[in-house]
């Protein structure tokens, strides 16, 4: 089994998705542009969405977005519009991905596109609204890839319950994103925070985030993500964030995505090891900045040593600071002179 994430070390994450989604509007010439937008701003890989409106939408569906961002007010009418994709069109989009290096990802919305992505995906997404479409999660366990499962909307519980459903029919890596399912997600909404909870209570798992905020300059919602733990981090990408309708609008762009893969790479610079100790360039530091025991007076051969005769002074070439009280009582070898820093050989 293809243990995709596992396999990544310490160093490779953030691993960063940028969500072409269905904002190619159905043209080919566009979605091969946007794939090299996010080569070139440094994404790890793109993802594109893959539906039918009708089987993914009652005619009578109502929206969940902001219809003054997105006016379409049915959802079967607005997925209509944008799923002219085929099967020939993902493995061109795949290919292309492939040429470019850079990872092919689509979510699947129905059990038929499972089965003509598979040979496509290193992993599989399942979109926030069918966290609990056991039919489509059942499918998508049963390739036995590494799953990808927002989380958008729903509760601990319903989590658990998903990801216990993966594993029981054949999906070993689960990676679990924190998610919004608000379009676009205020700020105040997007309670980061709860990256950490499922880090608590999935420890086994990789915890990533799904953003649907309005980027700021400094990509502040993705750089707190990851700083909160999350390793993979998803987020809309368009050409063109003033387009209306669809995800134009909460979208990231080439310059958001290039400003984020910059700083990443500076706060991963940051971050270094894990393990708290002495690191090479401290070791010059480390000898001439702490402190030895010194004389601070002279002393006769045979004398005993009190704390009037010493002082702790830099270097820490001698004997270091910490034998302070080690020190006071021993007698010395031969006579020193003030301000001569001590050393095990001088003492008896």
């Amino acid at each position: 089994m293809d243990k995709f994430f596992t396999k990544k070390n310490e160093n490779s994450f953030p691993y960063v998705i940028a969500e072409i989604g269905v904002n190619h509007e159905g043209s080919l010439k566009k979605a091969k542009r946007l794939i090299i937008e996010a080569v070139k701003g440094g994404a790890d890989a793109v993802k594109f969405q893959t539906y039918k409106a009708e089987t993914l939408a009652a005619k009578k569906s109502p929206a969940y977005w902001d219809t003054k961002k997105e006016k379409t007010k049915s959802q079967f009418k607005l997925f209509k519009k944008f799923d002219k994709f085929n099967k020939e069109h993902y493995k061109k989009l795949y290919d292309f991905c492939k040429k470019k290096k850079i990872d092919f990802s689509s979510t699947p919305f129905d059990e038929k596109s499972v089965d003509f992505l598979n040979p496509f995906l290193k992993y599989f997404k399942i979109a926030s609204a069918d966290i609990n479409n056991l039919p489509l999660i059942k499918k998508i366990a049963n390739k036995r890839k590494p799953v990808i499962i927002s989380t958008g909307a729903s509760n601990i519980k319903e989590i658990k319950y998903a990801v216990n459903f993966l594993k029981k029919n054949g999906c070993k890596e689960i990676i679990i994103m924190h998610c919004i399912l608000n379009y676009p997600t205020k700020d105040i909404d997007a309670n980061l925070n709860m990256i950490k909870d499922l880090k608590k209570k999935f420890p086994k798992n990789i915890i990533g985030y799904s953003d649907h905020t309005l980027p700021d300059k400094n990509m502040t919602n993705l750089l707190t993500a990851y700083l909160f733990g999350a390793k993979v981090i998803e987020k809309h990408f368009t050409d063109n964030k003033k387009k209306k309708g669809n995800d134009h609008y909460h979208s990231m762009d080439f310059e958001d995505l290039k400003v984020f893969s910059k700083i990443k790479k500076k706060v991963k610079t940051l971050m270094g090891k894990l393990e708290k100790k002495p690191i090479k360039s401290e070791k010059i530091s480390r000898k001439n900045a702490r402190r030895s025991i010194v004389l601070q007076k002279k002393i006769s051969r045979g004398q005993k040593i009190n704390s009037n005769y010493i002082i702790t002074k830099r270097p820490g070439t001698g004997i270091t600071a910490d034998n302070w009280y080690k020190i006071i009582g021993k007698r010395v070898k031969r006579e020193l002179n003030t301000d001569y820093i001590l050393k095990w050989s001088d003492v008896y």
